[in-house]
């Protein structure tokens, strides 16, 4: 489902109870306040919540994990004290599995792959460089990825974590040849017109904080020509 705010900004909420939110992040969006002063999806989400319950005062809402400013798809938050430590826990366990997709357009050295890594963050260009071997202030990040379609100029990849890294998958991805589709940052030549990158946050499964439910939630990929060619 999805809810137009007052303000004109469109929602796109994948799911809801009393306890989490999840909705599916645009491209350009940014998961909480930066210096930047653009106003952050948390303070969206919190609109929502007010307009749509009509809650007066503060909404509380608790920022379990985040995306790239440029990539699309699953963002989860917390609407109670009580669920988002449980969330933090689960997160930090690795309880929770995420999915993404990436478009890029180098053939991968392998139709499937588990790529081990030591990357190491620069804060100064905000940018993680993927190394073969472990060195200074390198942190260890794994991910699995299989080409799961081809189009005529692009591979669709799948890929799962099995850490959370930095630009993980950005420079992981890099590291093999296979720069995602308008990542200018790692690699690749063109950027996308609206200053995305085709990384999608696809999947996100997780047992619910507090009705120990599981939950599988996929995100609609975004609507343009290529990424509409995947499904």
């Amino acid at each position: 489902m999805s809810k137009t705010l007052s303000n004109s900004t469109n929602l796109q909420v994948l799911y809801e109870d009393n306890h989490v939110i999840v909705v599916n992040k645009r491209a350009g969006d940014i998961v909480q306040g930066d210096k930047t002063g653009d106003r952050p999806l948390s303070d969206i989400v919190k609109a929502y919540i007010k307009e749509k319950y009509k809650k007066p005062g503060n909404v509380y809402l608790g920022v379990v994990h985040r995306l790239d400013r440029p990539t699309t798809g699953i963002v989860l938050f917390s609407k109670t004290s009580k669920a988002l430590p449980r969330l933090n826990k689960l997160f930090a366990e690795k309880k929770a599995q995420k999915t993404y997709w990436a478009l890029v357009k180098q053939q991968p050295p392998k139709s499937e792959n588990r790529l081990v890594h030591w990357l190491k963050k620069n804060p100064k260009n905000n940018k993680s460089t993927a190394y073969d071997h472990e060195i200074e202030g390198s942190k260890k990040a794994i991910l699995n990825y299989k080409v799961i379609k081809k189009l005529d100029h692009f591979y669709l990849l799948e890929i799962d974590l099995e850490t959370g890294r930095h630009h993980q998958i950005r420079s992981q991805l890099a590291k093999i040849g296979c720069p995602i589709k308008g990542d200018l940052k790692y690699g690749f030549p063109r950027s996308n017109k609206d200053a995305s990158i085709s990384l999608h946050a696809r999947q996100l499964a997780f047992t619910h904080p507090v009705k120990k439910e599981p939950l599988l939630i996929t995100a609609s990929v975004p609507n343009d020509a290529l990424w509409q060619a995947v499904l």
